[in-house]
């Protein structure tokens, strides 16, 4: 239904379905990962999202106990983390690398507390 990849095009992936939530995330993780004020994730099961190519291309970082986020090892452009113990079924990935449009009806914002405050 969707599909996306990394910026050299060694990762490319799919979901199958249209997504469980879409949230902006002003977390100071995210912030520092994405070199952004904030970062926007489109949420699926874990059996909704699938790599078409260049899974093995991908590096992971486990930024807190038990949260994964992986990128490209190649050009660096983050693609998803997982892991949460609310959710553990749960993937997301940003939305900035989505190939296909998608137009979410609402974006959530999470970690509003750390919201950079020149934004």
């Amino acid at each position: 239904m969707h599909q996306g990849g990394c910026l050299c095009g060694a990762v490319k992936y799919s979901i199958d379905c249209e997504p469980i939530v879409v949230g902006h995330c002003h977390c100071t993780m995210c912030q520092k990962q994405h070199g952004a004020a904030f970062a926007t994730y489109v949420s699926v099961e874990r059996e909704n999202f699938q790599y078409l190519n260049g899974e093995n291309n991908l590096t992971s970082y486990n930024s807190s106990s038990s949260i994964f986020r992986k990128f490209c090892s190649t050009c660096g452009s983050n693609i998803e983390w997982c892991g949460s113990p609310e959710y553990p079924n749960w993937v997301s990935i940003t939305l900035a690398t989505f190939t296909t449009e998608l137009e979410p009806s609402n974006i959530e914002n999470y970690n509003v507390e750390t919201k950079c405050k020149w934004l």
